[in-house]
């Protein structure tokens, strides 16, 4: 697998990435696949390599970034902010159109990690120029997310100092700055315990608004999955404690175009990455290969509810 660092912008800050594509060289144009990196993830991050060494062995070109803000990636370094890393998402897509190695009508999504899974979700709803999607071990609705992370009496303190920075935001102008995975999310023991992530866990911001707690309460994949009509794979653990199994399966129940579910049982959120490694990756693969394709029929259907419904038909 080759590895070139890219740049482009999004809404005016350099958003830093990685293009990766196969070792031996083709002069064809490349399927693409987008990813945005998981819950504070960053491009480098090992984790994501082997993922992208079985795409580009199958041969697509993958394109992942940093959000702006974080890593490499110009931006307010004290926010994390979904709303803004689907408009990443969006001009991640329009630069792989204007690369002349790749195929610009074949492009899909691959996001892996709460809001990295759930964003590949919003991605397929919101950009027509994303094929399919796979989303892994997702996060579907923000709010409950956050709620579920807490006992109950810790959620309503938590309501409070919400609401509480909120008004000192509009009296004094200034908010509270709390460390994202302790005080917006909180870590399982598993969590505190993995080193899945540890070449880029130190490289994550330790300080940011709190206001960002108010956009991922407003984050809603489940509402984008309702509408899809486009082929979504969902990934999920058994029993998972960081990212509720529920939250997958709704999505996929929701979802009303082809779709799988893939439930990894016997295992814990960050071990399936390694335990299920073998077994699930193929399938991811096989998924995106068979559905990320260069579309030569749109066929447009209007209901009789008067709905219009497009399908993109591939010639064999």
């Amino acid at each position: 697998m080759k590895t070139e660092r890219v740049q482009f912008y999004s809404d005016g800050s350099l958003i830093a990435g990685l293009w990766r594509t196969p070792d031996e060289p083709t002069d064809d144009p490349l399927r693409a696949i987008v990813q945005g990196p998981g819950w504070l993830g960053l491009k480098d991050a090992k984790l994501y390599v082997r993922y992208h060494e079985a795409l580009t062995a199958a041969g697509f070109g993958v394109l992942i970034f940093d959000y702006r803000g974080f890593g490499e990636s110009e931006g307010d370094r004290n926010i994390v902010s979904p709303a803004n890393q689907l408009a990443d998402l969006v001009n991640a897509v329009t630069y792989l159109t204007t690369r002349e190695d790749v195929q610009a009508d074949a492009i899909g999504a691959f996001g892996t990690g709460g809001t990295g899974g759930g964003n590949a979700v919003l991605l397929l709803a919101a950009d027509d120029r994303v094929r399919a999607a796979v989303s892994q071990v997702p996060v579907a609705d923000g709010r409950d997310w956050l709620h579920r992370m807490r006992p109950e009496h810790e959620w309503l303190s938590y309501l409070e100092a919400l609401d509480t920075d909120r008004r000192d935001r509009v009296l004094t102008g200034k908010g509270r700055l709390v460390h994202p995975r302790e005080e917006i999310m909180v870590p399982t023991p598993e969590r505190r315990a993995t080193t899945v992530k540890s070449d880029v866990d130190d490289l994550i911001p330790t300080a940011v608004s709190l206001r960002s707690a108010d956009e991922i309460m407003q984050y809603q994949p489940i509402d984008a999955a309702k509408s899809l009509t486009k082929p979504l794979m969902t990934i999920a653990v058994e029993g998972d404690a960081t990212t509720p199994t529920d939250h997958a399966i709704a999505l996929h129940e929701a979802a009303r175009g082809p779709k799988c579910l893939i439930m990894q049982r016997h295992t814990t959120h960050y071990a399936a990455y390694d335990r299920y490694w073998t077994t699930v990756t193929p399938r991811l693969v096989a998924w995106l290969d068979t559905y990320v394709q260069p579309a030569d029929v749109a066929v447009h259907m209007v209901a009789d509810d008067g709905s219009i419904s497009t399908t993109l038909e591939v010639s064999s």
